[in-house]
Formats: C-alpha cells, sequence, structure tokens
C-alpha cells in the first residue's frame, strides 16, 4: 500500500506533540500545509518550567528532525536513594548518565523551526529552509466529521468566531483532557488515582553548599509511605546551561483520597476557583503553601525541605490515568498521538518520548518505511506497555513500598 501523502494537515494542540508532528511534516521531500490550533489564547505556552528528562525517543528526535545546532539538556551522572536523614542509602548509588531538559526550552526550540518564533533560547541559532506552519490560538474545537476523502473540522477562536475547514489529515495532539478523544470515546475517561505532584525550581545558586554537594547532577530520590520527592538539574534562564545558572527540578508526590477536604483545600486558588487537574503557578493558596513547607521540613531529609523552602513560585498537578484503546479513526484520517492517546503518570518521565516516539513513527509510515499496520501497532505498544509501567511505579511509590524506601 502506497504511504499517504495529505496535502491539508489540522493539528489540534500547539504544545510537544502537536509540534513535534507538525515538523516530521515540515519535513518531507513534499511537506503538506500544516495548520496548528491551539485552545490557549496566549501567543505562547507557559508550564511553569517544568523538567523533562530526555529519554532516547527525546533525543533521537531532536538530533534527527529538529537539528538544534546547540545542546539541549544538562547531564545527570548518578543516580541516588537518600535516607530520611539526607545521606545515600547504601548499594543505592548507580552510575547512569542521563540528559534532563525543561519543557520551555524544547517548546521554544520546536516553535522557532515549526513556525519561526523568535526568543533568546534560539539566539544565534542557524535557520533552515523548511517550509513554516500556521499557529493559531484561542481555537476550542466544537465539532468533526468524516466527510469522505477529508476530514471537517469546526472551531471557534478567539475574537474571529466561528471558523471550518476541511484537511485530509487530523491529529489529535490535544493532550490527557484530549476534546477530540472525547467526541470519538466518549466512554474513555481521565481518572485522578489518588495523590498529586507538588511541583518547583530553585537556582541552584540558592542552595546551601551541603545540598549542591548531594543534588547536583544526580537523579535523586527520596521514598517514605505515602511520599515520592525526586530532583535534577535542568536548564535555567533561556535555557542556558552553563554552571551557576541551571535550576534545581523537584517533584514531591503526596496522597490525597479524591472529595478529600484536604484536596478540595488544595486544589482551590487564591481567587475561589476549583482547579481539576492543575494548580498554575502564582494561584495557590498562601495558607496551603505554608502547611506543605512546615510538612517538607517535618518528613523529607534535609536537603530537600531546603529545596521546598527555597521555591518561590510551586505547582500543582493531579496525577491521572487515561489510555485509548485505538489511536487510527476513519481509516487513518484522524490520528490521537501523545497524551491524547495515553496520558502516563510522571513516574515513566516519558510522556515527551511518547510524543517524539508517535512523531518519528508517524514519519517512517509516510516516508514508506512501514505500513500503517505496523505504525498502529506500534505506538499502541508504546503507550500501553508505558502507561502500565507508569501505574506500577505510582501504586507502588504511593500505597506500597519501595525497595530504596528510608
Amino acid at each position: 500500500m502506497e504511504p499517504p501523502k495529505p496535502k491539508t494537515v489540522v493539528i489540534v494542540g500547539g504544545s510537544l506533540a502537536g509540534l513535534m508532528h507538525a515538523l516530521v511534516l515540515l519535513s518531507q521531500p513534499n511537506p503538506p500545509t500544516v495548520r496548528i490550533l491551539e485552545r490557549s489564547p496566549t501567543a505562547l505556552l507557559h508550564n511553569q518550567g517544568a523538567g523533562v528528562v530526555a529519554g532516547n525517543e527525546t533525543r533521537e528526535f531532536f538530533d534527527k528532525i529538529v537539528k538544534p545546532g546547540r545542546e539541549i539538556g544538562v547531564t545527570s551522572r548518578q543516580r541516588v536513594y537518600f535516607r530520611r536523614d539526607g545521606e545515600v542509602m547504601d548499594g543505592s548509588v548507580e552510575e547512569r548518565q542521563e540528559r534532563m531538559t525543561s519543557w520551555d526550552l524544547l517548546y521554544h526550540l520546536l516553535r522557532w523551526r515549526v513556525e519561526g518564533l523568535q526568543s533568546e533560547y534560539v539566539k544565534g541559532l542557524d535557520a533552515d529552509n523548511r517550509p513554516k506552519a500556521s499557529y493559531q490560538n484561542g481555537c476550542t474545537v466544537t465539532a468533526f466529521e468524516d466527510s469522505g476523502e477529508k476530514v471537517k473540522l469546526s472551531w471557534t477562536q478567539k475574537d474571529l468566531g466561528e471558523q471550518s475547514c476541511e484537511a485530509d489529515l487530523v491529529i489529535a495532539a490535544d493532550g490527557a483532557s484530549s476534546t477530540i478523544r472525547r467526541f470519538l470515546l466518549p466512554d474513555v475517561e481521565r481518572k485522578y488515582v489518588g495523590y498529586v505532584a507538588w511541583r518547583g525550581t530553585v537556582p541552584e545558586t540558592r542552595l546551601s553548599d551541603q545540598a549542591r554537594e548531594v543534588l547536583e547532577e544526580k537523579f535523586a530520590f527520596y521514598h517514605s509511605t505515602g511520599i515520592q520527592i525526586l530532583s535534577y538539574l535542568i536548564p535555567g534562564k533561556n535555557g542556558t546551561i552553563e554552571p551557576g545558572h541551571r535550576l534545581l527540578n523537584w517533584v514531591w508526590y503526596c496522597n490525597y483520597k479524591d472529595g478529600s477536604d484536604s484536596l478540595e483545600e488544595l486544589m482551590t486558588d487564591v481567587n475561589g476557583r476549583r482547579h481539576a487537574l492543575t494548580l498554575p503557578v502564582g494561584t495557590m493558596n498562601p495558607d496551603a503553601w505554608l502547611k506543605q513547607k512546615a510538612h517538607a521540613s517535618d518528613v523529607l531529609p534535609p536537603q530537600y525541605a531546603e529545596a521546598v523552602h527555597k521555591t518561590e513560585q510551586p505547582f500543582i498537578q493531579a496525577i491521572t490515568d487515561v489510555i485509548s484503546p485505538q489511536n487510527s479513526f476513519f481509516d487513518g484520517k484522524v490520528l490521537l498521538v501523545g497524551d491524547a492517546l495515553a496520558g502516563f503518570r510522571p513516574h515513566t518521565a516519558a510522556s515527551t518520548s511518547q510524543a517524539a516516539f508517535d512523531a518519528l513513527r508517524m514519519g517512517d509510515w509516510f516516508a514508506g518505511e512501514i505500513d500503517k499496520t505496523t505504525y498502529d501497532t506500534q505506538v499502541l505498544e508504546f503507550a500501553k506497555r508505558v502507561q502500565e509501567k507508569g501505574v506500577m511505579l505510582g501504586e507502588r511509590s504511593q500505597f506500597g513500598r519501595h525497595p530504596f524506601a528510608g
């Protein structure tokens, strides 16, 4: 069977997965016209400066497709586990190099390649001659249907009202709460699993010498009953990886029962709005943050308690599970990719890798290196395998006992 050669593509979702798929399409010998519909009304997305583990698939994608001409990550040289007193647990040190980056850096590099966005993140880097996509903000999809050879898509756009178009291919890259998936598979629900991730960053220079000595350039963990905290260094302002200008990124998992008063209080912002999944930077109730800092002093190793106390802008992510049983609809004219296909628990450190994997496999399919059945099989198997691993890791971490529990 001949590989697909779409002339018009609409990508719903302008974050990492959408941008990765757009760039693969724009890198084709005869690229289609690509339009990206992003729900956020602002010109730039912001992901609180969160850290990202640059796994094999992510590094392959940036080396092979993005070709940024700069290093994208900080090297972590060891994995270590701490005891409650802050000392490294005997037998826990693993000499293992990993690359750690930031969502912001990856996003700006991709926006630059996909639609020419200039920023300090790409200053001095070389442009190339690939065509650009149209990136449109403030777009909320309201309907779509199979119209035969094409898919008809309708949306509302900020300041422009109702819009519609037809496309040869629609790629749903609109995240774990995907609107497209909800239209197609209304019974597939995203479900809260009983705990949240507190997240934050601290400039490495703000850490004490003692904390820096045990945390810098390490993928470090502490486990206790119902608690996991981890940290690693990520690029700093404008993506710099220069020592002294990097950030310590930490993630602290804490249990909160669904419907509990403590969860309601936690996810209600300073204006009284209850957030379902993410409590953004700058909106946290100060009393909730004071309680959490006091809790850090009571339960965490001293270097982690210090990092939490020195964080100025924390945010919260409710942990959820969701996975679709299929990735392809309307004879391959609609594809679910990345988090829209399967939302991984963060313990896997693989959401960005899934986006990269899906985009690379689509590139293989469009290049005729694999057929559609192989593409479908590979992306679904990746999604199922890693999603199941995330559930196992999360349940052991929060409701069981980790082998290196301190």
